[in-house]
């Protein structure tokens, strides 16, 4: 069971201030995110390509690659990278770079992504959006596989017997299907037999696990090892010492930021009350103090079936000292006892010789 964190090095205002924090100051901040979740023993930390003026890491390969040298074990991924919207060579060449920078730790999670300022910004035309992502996959695939390659499509020019460099330290690079839990989504990665990283952050994480389900069959329909292929959560939270500080702590941002994307997405108003619902035990925020989020993971982990569990911190903009703090509280307090748990879990179900799922 692995467990890390999530970023989208968000520069929203802070709630009780009103100062916006620069993107040169947050993206140093993420790097020593980086750095202490490395120190603290969690397995891997993602960070999100957005092109808007509210978030600060356009380029994830550049971000992680300031923080490989200072990392030893620790597992640097995108999350998402906007495969939509990008040349998959270049996506290909960048993470390759950071895989050998870090002598091996880069993944990919290549999805549509949530916004859409990156089509107009590099010329895309919406209207091709899902067979963009298609084709775009199909090729980032081809290189990965091969060192030289021919292909051709529709909306790239050709690539005639030509070489992709640099190669990775690993074999291929890891490449996860990211996805908000759309069926066809959850089909086309296990059709593939690539990862699938579900973002949980509504409702009730419990909905997701019939999409795990389609998503198996799919990959057994194709001939793929179930038991090889990895599904993760990207979910939202924050851990405190105490669990109602915890919670008082994180509903500012939280309901600032769940606010100004329901202005522009039409979603009702984010209260306390609502809040409080999805940190409940079956909703799909992950707030309190290591007990209280590590028996919610667990819980996932035995219900729905992932395998990697990722906690988003923080929800628009927070002191960074208290980001660190929940970092520290996830590696040293949570995982270990998740790990424990679930080891013991999956021991006794192998002892019955009954399948996890």
């Amino acid at each position: 069971m692995e467990i890390g964190i999530t970023s989208f090095v968000e520069t929203k205002p802070d709630v009780h201030s009103g100062e916006v924090i620069s993107h040169a100051q947050r993206l140093r901040e993420v790097v020593e995110e980086i750095i202490l979740a490395d120190q603290v023993g969690l397995d891997v930390f993602g960070v999100g390509e957005h092109h808007r003026e509210d978030y600060a890491a356009s380029s994830p390969a550049m971000v992680l690659a300031a923080a490989a040298p200072q990392t030893k074990n620790i597992r640097l991924t995108s999350a998402v990278t906007v495969l939509s919207s990008s040349d998959p060579v270049r996506v290909f060449q960048d993470f390759s770079t950071l895989d050998g920078i870090s002598n091996g730790r880069a993944e990919i999670i290549a999805g549509r992504g949530s916004f859409i300022e990156s089509f107009p910004l590099f010329g895309y035309n919406l209207n091709d959006y899902d067979e963009l992502f298609e084709e775009h996959l199909e090729l980032l695939l081809k290189i990965n596989q091969s060192e030289k390659i021919e292909w051709q499509g529709k909306h790239r020019p050709a690539i005639n017997n030509l070489g992709i460099y640099p190669r990775p330290v690993q074999s291929s690079l890891p490449i996860w299907i990211g996805s908000g839990g759309n069926q066809q989504s959850a089909i086309r990665a296990g059709l593939l037999g690539l990862p699938l990283m579900l973002a949980i952050i509504g409702g009730s994480p419990m909905q997701f696990a019939p999409i795990v389900q389609l998503y198996k069959k799919a990959a057994t329909h194709a001939g793929h090892d179930i038991a090889k292929l990895k599904v993760g959560a990207h979910s939202i939270g924050f851990i405190g010492e105490n669990t109602e500080l915890a919670a008082d702590t994180f509903f500012p941002s939280t309901q600032a930021g769940m606010n100004k994307l329901g202005k522009e997405r039409g979603w009702p108003y984010y209260s306390r009350s609502s809040y409080d619902a999805a940190r409940s035990f079956n909703g799909a925020l992950y707030v309190g103090n290591p007990d209280t989020v590590a028996e919610k993971i667990i819980h996932l982990r035995k219900h729905v079936g992932i395998t990697r569990f990722m906690l988003y911190v923080p929800l628009s903009t927070m002191p960074h000292d208290q980001v660190m703090q929940a970092i520290e509280l996830l590696g040293t307090k949570v995982a270990p006892r998740v790990r424990e748990e679930v080891a013991k879990w999956e021991a006794e179900i192998q002892l019955t010789g009954r399948p996890l799922f």
